[in-house]
């Protein structure tokens, strides 16, 4: 027997297991992106979807009353990028430039943040303002996490960054109130 013959069963047992690895890896990151996290909150606020965006569009004051993005500049045009820094609940502060997708007055704001390329950890992020009877506003704050990496960090997500869009949500409705007459 030639030491090439007594290789080739290794060999091929080798090229299985990659092979198979290799499957199980792109089921895998399938699997992940096609099943996304969604973090999701809403509040109903005695104010106009005007009064409510008048608030969110301000960012030059986000530093002053916002407990979750404390910062925000850019332009807010569809196509542009913004860059924001948000701090979740252990005080960590993250800067990051998501790509503006929706910026519609009184209406809706959206935007697709992603870290390294796209497919490993993207985040879409929407503010949408529904107009309610008797002048009230429900503001709904919402985003979609897709990515491989994704999975690995649901539990901080909603541990670190829900309970911040529920602050969010509060500190948008208590400023509308110091601004009302």
């Amino acid at each position: 027997m030639t030491v090439t013959a007594r290789r080739s069963p290794v060999r091929r047992r080798l090229l299985i297991a990659l092979g198979a690895s290799l499957v199980l890896l792109i089921g895998y990151s399938v699997y992940a992106i096609a099943r996304p996290t969604v973090i999701r909150t809403e509040l109903e606020i005695d104010a106009t979807p005007d009064q409510v965006w008048s608030v969110l569009a301000d960012r030059g004051s986000y530093p002053g009353w916002n407990p979750f993005i404390v910062s925000s500049t850019g332009d807010l045009v569809v196509g542009r990028t913004i860059t924001n820094v948000l701090r979740d609940t252990n005080g960590k502060e993250t800067e990051f430039s998501p790509k503006l997708l929706a910026v519609d007055p009184g209406r809706e704001l959206r935007w697709i943040g992603r870290i390294g390329f796209g497919g490993v950890f993207d985040g879409e992020h929407t503010f949408r303002i529904e107009a309610l009877p008797g002048g009230r506003s429900k503001l709904i704050q919402e985003e979609t996490f897709r990515g491989v990496a994704v999975p690995f960090t649901t539990g901080m997500l909603r541990d670190t960054i829900e309970p911040q869009f529920h602050a969010m949500n509060r500190a948008i409705a208590g400023r509308i109130e110091l601004k009302l007459p």
